[in-house]
């Protein structure tokens, strides 16, 4: 059977500032409480003890692993929280020691139960142990969970089939492989974009499809305009001043507008050169990411600390390359982008902690331009070409967070990524896709034999790398 993920398992709304380190394990105390719910013991449980190993564990301060935790077993939810609230709610857990679990059963807890275990488990980097004692000193529950990376999650001991990627609907397109993706544009003569609406079509209506991408691209838009009017320093003890407020107010020559519309008139009509492309571009994208490491809410674009290529690569598009696009070439965008990053998602991996920043910043760069070549007018072999270039040029790319922070050198890793993705897309525009020597599908076996190669210390455990050559004491 053939696996099936769905543009919106790729494009995800949750806060910041880690897909993997934040979303996941916050996801993972839901599935939790989930679990204890269908058993009816939610009510039964007076302690809770967390264990986080490998990654989560190493770079878990930093990517506020704890406090997603925490959040998690409160019964919040990533997409849906306002982010005003989560300071409160962990200073009132921190001043008052307890905890409402699941908001229907107030418990002691204190950040301590949250214990950090450097060894790493068997089946995946990013591994989280939850445990709940009874009131009568019995364990409750027992359950490990792992972040496999966006936002992904699952247990050991789960069946691929229980992770929503096997095909159990008679998907028209079926898809794994890139090759299949094209034959089955070439065969029906149809876009990339137009194949992956009619297997979403499957699931929901097209209405409800519209729906979800414009909530999609409106928290993609909100990350931009935020950042852009949010001056100051990013919290973590790096003391990384924020950059896309200066910028935005140099190129715009204005720091306020009341809202997005009129932002997006007053960018369309400023003088576009060359270097301007490149500071809007960067400007775009350091403003999303700069709001994801600010515990904002942020769309994983596959993950996280990815998740400034994709919206600055499409506002590119729309305020420099065509005026006159609308929702139908954002749709369009999105849903390529997506299956392109589903098919690195099951044939590699998008987890930083499994492959590196090649399987972040590579594959949202490689998704973001073969998006774009088909806005570009692009054929389905060359958006697979752009995709390939993109991903070729990020190969190797290790993972180094200083302090375990996702903000030197991730921040500035999404502003390239962006950048490449346009250059991809446009040396794909100039090829014929018969002439290209590496196809899409081997650089992302290419990519996984990296990632399997790698060094551990250089994968999202600030044990390599500029984390250890820089370090806090350097900052």
């Amino acid at each position: 059977m053939s696996q099936f993920i769905s543009v919106f398992d790729m494009l995800k709304i949750g806060v910041g500032p880690s897909s993997s380190h934040t979303l996941g394990p916050w996801r993972a105390a839901q599935q939790w409480i989930s679990k204890l719910k269908l058993s009816n013991q939610i009510k039964s449980v007076k302690s809770i003890k967390v264990d986080l190993y490998g990654s989560l564990s190493l770079t878990g301060k930093g990517h506020a692993t704890d406090i997603a935790v925490v959040l998690g077993l409160c019964g919040t939810d990533p997409e849906y929280i306002p982010i005003v609230d989560i300071k409160r709610i962990i200073a009132d857990i921190r001043n008052t020691n307890k905890l409402n679990f699941n908001n229907e059963n107030i418990i002691n807890f204190s950040f301590d139960q949250i214990i950090f275990n450097k060894e790493f488990l068997p089946f995946h980097s990013n591994g989280i142990t939850f445990t709940a004692i009874s009131k009568i000193n019995t364990i409750v529950s027992n359950e490990t969970f792992y972040s496999i990376g966006g936002g992904f999650v699952i247990q050991e001991s789960t069946d691929i089939s229980e992770c929503n990627l096997i095909n159990k609907k008679n998907f028209p397109f079926p898809i794994n492989r890139a090759s299949e993706l094209e034959s089955y544009c070439y065969n029906n003569k149809k876009n990339i974009s137009e194949i992956v609406l009619a297997n979403e079509l499957v699931l929901k209506p097209e209405k409800e499809i519209d729906a979800e991408l414009k909530k999609i691209w409106n928290t993609m838009l909100e990350c931009m305009y935020i950042g852009c009017h949010t001056e100051g320093t990013l919290p973590g003890g790096l003391n990384v001043k924020r950059r896309a407020f200066e910028t935005h107010k140099k190129l715009i020559k204005s720091s306020i507008y009341s809202n997005q519309e009129e932002w997006i008139k007053a960018i369309r009509g400023t003088e576009v050169k060359f270097r301007e492309i490149l500071k809007w571009v960067s400007c775009f994208a350091l403003a999303v990411n700069e709001v994801n490491a600010s515990l904002g809410r942020v769309v994983t674009a596959p993950t996280n600390g990815s998740a400034g290529v994709i919206p600055s690569v499409l506002m590119y598009y729309l305020v420099i390359e065509n005026h006159n696009a609308s929702f139908e070439e954002i749709k369009k965008f999105l849903l390529v982008a997506g299956e392109i990053g589903s098919i690195f998602k099951k044939n590699a991996t998008i987890s930083a902690a499994m492959g590196g920043c090649q399987a972040e910043i590579g594959v949202s760069s490689a998704m973001a331009a073969g998006a774009l070549t088909e806005l570009l007018g692009g054929t389905p072999s060359q958006c697979l070409v752009a995709a390939e270039i993109a991903m070729e040029h990020h190969l190797g790319l290790t993972c180094d967070p200083i302090g375990g922070l996702v903000q030197v050198p991730c921040i500035e890793r999404n502003a390239m990524g962006a950048i490449k993705a346009i250059n991809a897309a446009e040396l794909a525009l100039e090829t014929d896709p018969k002439s290209s020597l590496v196809p899409l599908d081997k650089v992302i076996d290419t990519m996984w034999e990296t990632a399997k190669d790698m060094n551990r210390n250089y994968k999202e455990t600030s044990e390599g790398g500029l984390a250890v050559t820089v370090g806090l004491a350097d900052c």
